[in-house]
């Protein structure tokens, strides 16, 4: 994570999730009242005054003992440390100052960053007073907030954004434009000699992180004039305490890959061809709209013939039916083959998802494709498409003005599908098509 980084920090219960969200403008944190209900760190990027800045929500473990307790926090808040450039220090006016703040602010005090220090739950006068009782933790940029209303929470960014530099903000924004490429698949299909193939040695910026409770990593890619994001979600150990099912475990953590990702790269085990669990994966990145490239991975292994690829892709696109129109990219991870083909694909189904038509070309090439193949006639009826437009979505979405949307059948609306697969290039990405009375 380049560019400048603000980690919030704070016991468990203190009101950081619901500061985040108010920070980054969406809920992305789980916001619930059980204590430690935010198990992984969170990442935003966030902006405020014009400057753009990696927000970071740490998680509060919650343990059975206490002394773990705070062992755990306080490993969360020296991860934090290391990572952030600030730190905004969330406590609760509504219980006062507790053991694990003090503890807290005892490891915060001896950062040299600065450390902006919020009282949360200060929504009237009374609770005012009663918070004055936080100065005595000795931080000197300390505000009064509700992170619920959002009351006093923009006195706080503006002190946080003065540190931010111009170059700083550029970077986190420009890093925040990059392609997000994820690589899923099931436990054991190779997922982490992939990634080790791809990053190598070479590993110009690496943004690992320490710390296993993270469910998934960033690393910033920068080679042969190609510059991504990967998110990786295969070098997560499981915790030794959890009894779940590793399947499901693994399906958790891909569908958090997935959020995270423009481009999927669905990786399958060619020895074992594709099981209902991927094609539950498969289906799911579909529903969420991402790009995909199919990788079959230990190739070299199969025993081949010289049709073995094309009967093996043949059979494959049965199974992924309805949605055929995708890479599909037979490698091998360990012997690095086709590697690079993998990055290229990736890149060209990026730039196939985020593909603009002018209303004017899209009209004048699906109006010809409808003049030749018109839409069946209902009841003696004939179904008129006069006008079409690409909506301001990120999976690329069309509307289809039509005189009765509403008795155009899915055969005609794959026919559509279709030619606008043909004629504008949407390989490997789900397209969604709408009729609307015109």
């Amino acid at each position: 994570m380049a560019g400048f980084t603000l980690a919030i920090v704070g016991r468990p219960n203190v009101g950081k999730s619901t500061f985040f969200n108010r920070l980054l403008g969406e809920r992305k944190a789980i916001v619930d009242d059980v204590s430690g209900v935010t198990r992984d760190r969170q990442y935003g990027v966030s902006d405020w005054n014009g400057k753009t800045f990696n927000l970071i929500d740490t998680g509060g473990f919650v343990p059975q003992s206490e002394d773990v307790f705070e062992r755990e926090i306080k490993k969360q808040v020296l991860i934090a440390v290391q990572e952030a450039h600030a730190l905004v220090f969330i406590v609760d006016a509504a219980t006062g100052i507790t053991d694990l703040d003090e503890a807290m602010a005892d490891v915060l005090r001896r950062t040299s960053k600065p450390v902006f220090l919020a009282v949360n739950k200060v929504d009237n006068h009374d609770r005012l007073l009663e918070a004055t009782e936080f100065y005595g933790l000795g931080f000197e940029n300390i505000f009064f907030i509700s992170a619920m209303t959002g009351s006093g929470t923009g006195e706080v960014l503006d002190a946080v954004t003065e540190l931010i530099t111009e170059e700083k903000s550029e970077e986190t924004e420009e890093i925040a434009k990059l392609p997000k490429i994820a690589i899923i698949g099931q436990p054991n299909v190779g997922k982490s000699s992939l990634l080790n193939t791809l990053i190598g040695q070479e590993r110009t910026i690496v943004s690992d992180i320490a710390g296993t409770t993270r469910d998934t990593i960033h690393t910033h890619y920068k080679l042969f004039q190609k510059e991504f994001i990967l998110i990786d979600t295969a070098g997560i150990r499981r915790k030794a305490k959890v009894h779940e099912d590793l399947e499901f475990y693994s399906v958790i953590r891909a569908i958090k890959a997935m959020d995270e990702a423009d481009v999927c790269l669905m990786m399958i085990d060619a020895e074992k061809g594709i099981t209902a669990q991927d094609l539950n994966i498969f289906s799911m990145a579909v529903k969420k709209g991402k790009g995909i490239v199919f990788l079959v991975n230990k190739w070299d292994l199969v025993s081949k013939n010289t049709n073995t690829a094309k009967e093996f892709e043949k059979a494959l696109k049965e199974r992924l039916a309805p949605f055929t129109d995708l890479p599909i990219l037979f490698i091998s991870a360990k012997e690095k083959t086709r590697i690079f083909k993998v990055i290229e694909t990736a890149l060209e189904v990026y730039e196939n998802r985020k593909r603009n038509i002018p209303t004017s070309q899209l009209n004048e090439v699906m109006l010809k494709a409808i003049e030749s193949y018109h839409p069946p006639v209902v009841r003696g009826n004939p179904v008129k498409i006069k006008y079409i437009t690409q909506l301001p979505t990120q999976v690329p979405s069309f509307a289809f003005f039509s005189n009765q949307p509403d008795e155009i059948k899915e055969p005609y609306k794959n026919y559509l599908e279709n030619q606008l697969r043909q004629k504008f290039r949407f390989t490997g990405v789900p397209v969604r098509i709408f009729f609307r009375k015109k």
